[in-house]
């Protein structure tokens, strides 16, 4: 490959220097594992066998030495990349044949390769298009596959989304510091420890956005995670996240001991204060305590009013409560992942975490999470999943009172299953009390007022969750929805486009057809849907778009033809009913449009939420049974 490079994503690969970058910055990657992926480049979209790469990079190693070189190879870049062989976005496993690289990959020619001594055409702050040829052999997945991949890209955000929107984002206020805890570095030498350094990173988000929220905010894991394995210098950071001081930290783990460094600096790298933990791994709970208190009085002497830092209760040493501890960060690892997988791994480690400490809030609500999202992801009733999260966060609440994440839980369920609008604001409300610093509950809370009605109260909390995440791929794309129920439709398309030039495709912008669609620019929204056919096959989500668009459009032979082939796949999987509603809304046969919300009605369907707003309902607000369902659902108040 002399005088090639590779692209994909925010990634470049340099074979001719062994050297891979992510937006522009240097990674660390042993040879071995960067050769790997560079065969699996050149060969972008076509299978590359276990034989081929052992010729090509493993001709004098043994059968049993191949094997594990080539599985630890992988696996390492995978971490590299953020990706996953449950849920892959960049590299997807042939069962006992080999390996295929499923993204889309620019092949460049480099000039500074080909004529020695010319300057490089491709430095690393420059994403101008050089003559490419594009090889892009896109591997049809199915609908929840799709879900699963894009929502793990989430994890790995692009900071120049925030360029794009920094110009308008909201600013702290003037008496509040801003940190970013950026991920604890794994110095273990192994890759299944991950969920320790990433967790430690988010437990620490977490004590640290309780001590004085009045005065200090933190940022959400979602977009610190994005500098994971990044070597971006701190002043780029922290003009990305609007931040005035970093933790940066690394942690060991070795036989029955733990070691983790800390150090809090500002973002011109000025230290401010270091330490390093030795303790045995059973204090795990107490040390993550013990770090979060004493950057609180750091940060406290920075404002000038030590005393009124919350301080940290001190945790006494207990083998089950920390082991327990050790089982929720690796629930949280998986809970991360964001897809059906992921829950169901997260879960069993939330359930075995309760199971050493009965009293473990945070476990209970984690666990509540899983139950009240894995819905939505595989497209079951509610009824199945729901009951499960509702007993899990209620059980959270009752050992700690205190918890947001336990509040934000039971909003969720009173929201989503029980239709409780009064209740779940209350806990939206008390969440954001406790931890005016947790992203989440400011963005359920925004989407909870939008489906009310009350678009400038939703918008105002939409844009708070941005700045406490604002590399977040969901809190943005969810700004865009508030826009489109707001009917502000042009703001909502200017929206989806921005989150699509950071992540092309993301699930939640496919919202933008429907404002297209009021917008009468029916050629963008069916062009949208085709590029998404294109990676994600003809499943229901797509026939039943196309149904609506085509109707909308006028064209009621390509609508109709749509809903058979919905109807069709209806004999062989479960289909949301929403969706059924949708499509015939295109067709515009409102007697089949009540019986599917109906349906949707007695499953507590989540689409049914957004009942109040949701402008593909307007043809229906006069109908008497729409009334009904409103009043059925609690939203005619």
């Amino acid at each position: 490959m002399p005088g090639q490079r590779f692209r994909f994503g925010p990634y470049e690969s340099r074979p001719e220097s062994r050297e891979l970058y992510k937006h522009g910055f240097k990674l660390k990657v042993r040879p071995q594992p960067l050769q790997v992926l560079n065969a699996l480049l050149s060969r972008a979209g076509e299978v590359v066998t276990r034989d081929d790469l052992r010729r090509r990079l493993w001709s004098s190693e043994t059968f049993v030495d191949f094997e594990h070189s080539l599985y630890t190879s992988v696996k390492e870049i995978r971490g590299v990349l953020g990706d996953s062989a449950d849920e892959p976005r960049y590299i997807q496993t042939l069962p006992k044949l080999g390996y295929r690289f499923i993204a889309p990959v620019q092949v460049i020619e480099s000039a500074a390769a080909a004529i020695p001594g010319a300057p490089d055409s491709t430095a690393e702050d420059s994403y101008a298009p050089a003559a490419v040829s594009v090889r892009r052999k896109p591997w049809r997945w199915t609908l929840a596959g799709a879900i699963v991949a894009v929502f793990l890209v989430a994890l790995g955000a692009g900071a120049y989304y925030f360029h794009i929107h920094q110009a308008t984002r909201p600013q702290p206020a003037l008496n509040q510091f801003v940190l970013a805890v950026l991920p604890f570095e794994n110095l273990t030498g192994d890759p299944a420890q991950e969920y320790l350094s990433d967790g430690l990173t988010e437990e620490m988000i977490a004590q640290l956005g309780r001590l004085d929220p009045a005065h200090l905010g933190v940022i959400a894991p979602t977009s610190v995670m994005h500098y994971k394995n990044s070597r971006e210098p701190l002043e780029k950071i922290g003009n990305a996240l609007k931040v005035q001081y970093v933790l940066e930290g690394s942690v060991r783990r070795e036989a029955n001991r733990i070691r983790i460094s800390a150090k809090l600096e500002d973002i011109k790298g000025q230290m401010l204060w270091s330490r390093e933990y030795d303790r045995e791994s059973a204090h795990l709970l107490s040390l993550e305590g013990e770090i979060a208190q004493e950057i609180s009085g750091e940060i406290g002497s920075v404002l000038g009013s030590p005393k009124s830092v919350m301080p940290v209760k001190t945790i006494a040493p207990n083998p089950e409560r920390d082991e327990s501890q050790d089982l929720y960060l690796k629930g949280m690892f998986f809970w991360n992942k964001r897809s059906i997988p992921g829950f169901q791994r997260a879960s069993e480690y939330f359930q075995r975490a309760i199971e050493k400490d009965p009293n473990n809030a945070a476990a209970y609500a984690a666990l509540a999470n899983c139950y009240a999202l894995v819905g939505g992801y595989a497209g079951t009733p509610q009824t199945e999943s729901m009951p499960k999260a509702r007993a899990a966060a209620l059980r959270a609440l009752a050992i700690d009172e205190n918890l947001a994440e336990a509040h934000t839980a039971v909003a969720l369920v009173e929201q989503n299953y029980d239709w409780d609008w009064v209740t779940a604001e209350k806990e939206y409300r008390r969440a954001i009390e406790l931890n005016p610093n947790y992203a989440t509950a400011h963005h359920w809370y925004a989407e909870h007022l939008a489906n009310r009605g009350r678009f400038d109260e939703a918008l105002a909390e939409s844009e708070r969750a941005r700045e406490l995440d604002p590399l977040s791929l969901i809190i943005a794309a969810d700004n865009g929805v508030i826009l489109y129920y707001a009917r502000r439709y042009d703001d909502s398309i200017k929206q989806f486009q921005a989150v699509e030039e950071m992540e092309p495709h993301f699930i939640r912008t496919g919202m933008i057809i429907y404002a297209q669609v009021k917008k009468q620019q029916y050629t963008d929204a069916l062009n949208i849907i085709q590029k998404r056919r294109d990676i994600y096959g003809d499943g229901a989500w797509a026939w039943a778009q196309l149904a609506y668009v085509y109707g909308s459009a006028g064209q009621q032979l390509e609508a109709r033809h749509a809903v058979q082939k919905l109807e069709e796949l209806s004999r062989h999987e479960e289909i949301e009913p929403a969706l059924f509603v949708l499509a015939n809304l295109g067709i515009r046969d409102s007697e089949k449009a009540f019986l599917f919300l109906d349906e949707a009605y007695a499953q507590h369907s989540g689409s049914l939420t957004s009942l109040k707003v949701e402008p593909i309902y307007d043809s229906l607000r006069s109908d008497p049974r729409f009334q009904l369902l409103l009043h059925r659902v609690r939203l005619d108040q």
